[in-house]
């Protein structure tokens, strides 16, 4: 067997892997196995490259290799779960500014290294100028997914605001963007021997990243999250038919693919298209909804809490993004495991959008240990809302909020919501009465039946755990 054929092999090995480990992450029990079996699956990948690539830079390699491994593993310590949302926007532009750069590497070497540049111009005697098309569109998806996953990182991570940015004539700026990177794209071509529009491009991709994410709020971050993930793995693609690398167009088509399936649930989820998403400017309203004071509806403690809890058949454990910024988990699964028990029922109902990032909460949840089978997405559990006793809140809002139920609801008109509202008692563990996201402010805060509990989510948790041990 020749050289060629192992690494074909070797790459066929790899691509195994990946659709293996894709699989296996989609239940929280075999995720972990499935994280490993792609990794292991990226590691021969790496290495039948280096062996087909014959005399390589070792010492450039293993030094990337070195710094690579200590800021990711500086990285792995150091970013709290709170901060993983924002960690996989970073990684998502960092794919996509990978892609750019080796594309540009390319038609530096090939294009403009070359005696006749002309030969991939369209008044070319050779077929090549399909290959330059190839890496204008990697260099165009490379730079767009890279500031955009820049800008959802700074707004995830609360370096800048979360709201919508909006002003008038947006899309059709937007919209000329497109334009123009189309004609930059075609002379290019047209004159390849002229490297000044390439730069260009580049620009203006750059730009289009920035300027088609700024009406994305906050509260759309995990469908752009899934988004941008989607778009790295497209550029990684185009890149892998640039060098000819079989194993990059299977990484990059998988990733783009499982992106897109990812972002379709997602936007199920919210019932809304991925257009809406992009161009509604949902969110620009953050921070105009009416401000209300604590005092406006009754203060409970954790005393009256435990009292409630220690007599409930059933409870129904909501979470949301401020049981992550709380870093509660461990103490909700301590509560869980309390009430069980006592003969209670518990159950925890995720809402596929809560929190920043696709599957934010399970993540959180499986961290401390929840059993995987009391967890139940919202089409499993929306049914039981109405038979449960208790619903424990812990930082969600918008995906909870009734107004969404309401043709006039505003930016949450339509979207499905878990109907807290519909058990017998309502209990939000929140620091105040601030709208969610959207900026919409939620009725079933001044419910009669709501049990308001203001404070941190981790210590009101604590409290109420103390209150039932004691």
């Amino acid at each position: 067997m020749d050289k060629q054929s192992i690494i074909e092999l070797a790459y066929l090995a790899a691509a195994v892997c990946f659709i293996s480990g894709i699989k296996r992450l989609s239940k929280p029990s075999t995720a972990p196995g499935g994280n490993r079996l792609a990794a292991l699956g990226m590691l021969v990948a790496v290495v039948a490259t280096l062996i087909s690539m014959g005399n390589v830079g070792w010492e450039f390699i293993i030094a990337g290799l070195v710094i690579g491994t200590a800021i990711g593993a500086w990285m792995a310590v150091r970013v709290e779960m709170t901060g993983m949302p924002e960690m996989v926007a970073l990684f998502n532009g960092f794919g996509g500014a990978a892609s750019a750069f080796v594309a540009w590497a390319y038609f530096a070497r090939e294009v403009m290294g070359s005696a006749d540049p002309t030969i991939y111009s369209l008044t070319g005697e050779t077929a090549d100028v399909g290959n330059l098309v190839t890496v204008l569109l990697s260099v165009l998806v490379g730079a767009i997914t890279f500031t955009g996953s820049i800008l959802a990182m700074l707004r995830l991570s609360g370096k800048i605001s979360g709201a919508a940015t909006v002003y008038p004539g947006q899309k059709l700026i937007n919209g000329l963007l497109v334009l123009t990177c189309i004609g930059l794209m075609y002379l290019v071509v047209e004159n390849p021997a002229d490297p000044q529009m390439f730069w260009v491009l580049l620009g203006v991709a750059s730009l289009l990243g920035i300027t088609g994410l700024l009406p994305v709020g906050g509260g759309d971050m995990p469908v752009m999250i899934s988004f941008l993930n989607s778009l790295s793995g497209i550029a990684a693609m185009l890149t892998g038919f640039v060098i000819q690398n079989t194993m990059l167009i299977i990484g990059g088509s998988l990733v783009g693919a499982s992106g897109i399936i990812l972002t379709n649930i997602m936007c199920r989820g919210m019932n809304r298209t991925l257009g809406s998403v992009l161009f509604a400017g949902v969110g620009a309203a953050t921070g105009k909804a009416k401000r209300r004071s604590k005092d406006e509806v009754p203060h409970k403690t954790a005393e009256d809490a435990a009292a409630v809890l220690e007599n409930a058949q059933s409870v129904i454990i909501t979470p949301g993004y401020g049981l992550a910024v709380a870093q509660a988990q461990h103490v909700v699964r301590e509560l869980g495991d309390l009430l069980a028990a006592n003969g209670t029922q518990v159950k925890y109902a995720v809402h596929p959008v809560a929190g920043r990032m696709p599957g934010h909460m399970n993540v959180l949840l499986a961290e401390a240990d929840v059993p995987y089978d009391l967890l139940y997405e919202m089409d499993e559990i929306n049914d039981e809302f109405e038979r449960t006793d208790v619903c424990l809140v812990i930082g969600a809002n918008d995906v909870l909020n009734p107004l969404a139920r309401e043709e006039d609801g505003g930016p949450l008109a339509g979207m499905p919501i878990l109907n807290c509202d519909k058990s017998k008692i309502v209990m939000i563990v929140k620091r105040s009465l601030s709208p969610g996201f959207a900026g919409v402010d939620n009725p079933l805060f001044y419910d009669p039946k709501t049990m308001m509990l203001f404070g941190d989510g981790k210590k009101m948790v604590t409290d109420i755990v103390t209150e039932m041990k004691s």
